[in-house]
């Protein structure tokens, strides 16, 4: 609109000099009307360059919204031209295959980039560069198989992911670093058999989180998941199922109605993610403790369990008692219940058992040292025994003798 205005006001600055009776021999209204019809030409021209740097011929343009639609066009990469203002683009139903280095450095305001549903296999780990204001990102239905840890890198602004639908193996334990500001993640329906915990705990802001449709194989490497799972939604997070695919006995069973006895040939695993989830939980309540004595707001999201976790192992009540304005502590999970008292069943069960091994060891060697005392006096007897009855009966032998000689 600023070249066609321009172009108007030069228009109309030469029907002014045309008006002008300065010198007749100079024909003022000849010029005028030529210079006049070559400035309306380069104006069409100009304008509708603009308009193709704008919006390309294959995508619909909203310049009020700044929107880009370019849904369902049979598009094999990503539009060119674009206006540096878009901040919203939507690729989706197209037949992209890939995002090459910098696909979007046109466009470096967007906050929306949609590109679901199109046959995407490789990305390239800077197409994503200096996209630093955005805010929402779909990959899902595409075929990726895995994700560079440095595409996100850049980008610190994001608050909803979705990679759903796609065949990824895994996702890097540093891309956690990258969505510390993520609300909603979509990983559902790729080929996941597990999840570092770590990676989840670095999502401090999630709200919702898909993982249905994932192979997942719940064996001691799946344990921290499940822990993480009952804390994420003690806290208010929202989380669809995650059914076990293996081993065969555990087959479409909910993770989190699993309990934790079937994980017992994991109990040193168990206890390594046991108490550092505990020690999670304890920071957490120290961190709300300090935010109460600075005022803050009752509707913190910290938790309470922690204190009736501290008792429950002895911890007692000294130093754990609550203020008298505290809100009423939540219950803990069932199951971190029955994981804590199965842990210390379990580590009494086998102090007994192997205090009751040591005492049959001992009583084992003692009784097979007497018992060898025994039979060393036993067979000394005997001999001793055995040389008494020899000696009586040669003197016997004797005595009938003597007598008739005699």
């Amino acid at each position: 609109m600023g070249i066609i205005q321009l172009c108007s006001l030069c228009v109309k600055m030469f029907e002014n000099v045309e008006n002008c009776k300065l010198d007749p021999m100079l024909s003022w209204s000849t010029l005028a009307r030529a210079i006049s019809e070559k400035l309306v030409l380069l104006c069409a021209l100009l304008s509708q360059l603009s308009l193709s740097r704008a919006c390309p011929k294959e995508c619909s343009c909203n310049s009020n919204n700044k929107v880009v639609d370019c849904r369902g066009r049979g598009l094999y990469d990503i539009p060119r031209r674009l206006h540096p203002d878009t901040q919203e683009l939507y690729l989706q139903d197209n037949r992209i295959r890939g995002l090459g280095s910098m696909a979007f450095r046109e466009i470096p305001l967007v906050r929306i980039l949609d590109l679901s549903n199109n046959s995407i296999t490789t990305v390239s780990p800077t197409a994503l560069l200096g996209l630093r204001t955005l805010q929402h990102l779909s990959l899902a239905y595409n075929s990726l198989r895995e994700l560079d840890k440095r595409l996100l890198g850049p980008i610190r602004s994001l608050s909803h992911l979705d990679l759903s639908h796609n065949s990824l193996w895994g996702l890097p334990g540093a891309i956690g670093d990258s969505l510390r500001n993520l609300t909603h993640l979509g990983i559902a329906h790729n080929r996941l058999t597990r999840l570092d915990r770590s990676l989840l705990e670095a999502l401090g802001r999630l709200d919702s989180l898909t993982l249905r449709g994932n192979p997942w194989r719940c064996d001691c490497q799946l344990i921290g998941l499940k822990l993480w799972l009952e804390t994420y939604l003690f806290k208010g997070g929202v989380v669809d199922e995650v059914l076990c695919y293996q081993p065969e006995e555990m087959k479409d069973r909910d993770l989190q109605k699993v309990p934790y006895q079937l994980f017992h040939a994991c109990m040193s695993t168990s206890y390594h993610y046991l108490f550092a989830n505990i020690h999670h939980l304890e920071s957490e309540r120290l961190l709300r403790g300090h935010t109460h004595g600075n005022h803050a707001h009752p509707s913190s999201h910290a938790l309470h369990v922690p204190m009736a976790m501290g008792e429950g192992f002895g911890g007692g009540g000294g130093g754990g008692s609550m203020p008298e304005c505290e809100t009423k502590q939540r219950h803990r999970p069932v199951n971190l219940r029955h994981a804590i008292a199965t842990v210390i069943i379990t580590g009494v069960v086998c102090g007994i058992v192997c205090l009751m091994m040591l005492a049959a060891a001992v009583y084992g060697c003692a009784y097979a040292a007497i018992m060898a005392k025994y039979q060393r006096e036993l067979k000394k007897n005997e001999e001793l025994a055995a040389a008494q009855g020899t000696d009586h009966g040669t003197a016997d032998e004797k005595e009938p003798l003597e007598n008739a000689i005699a």
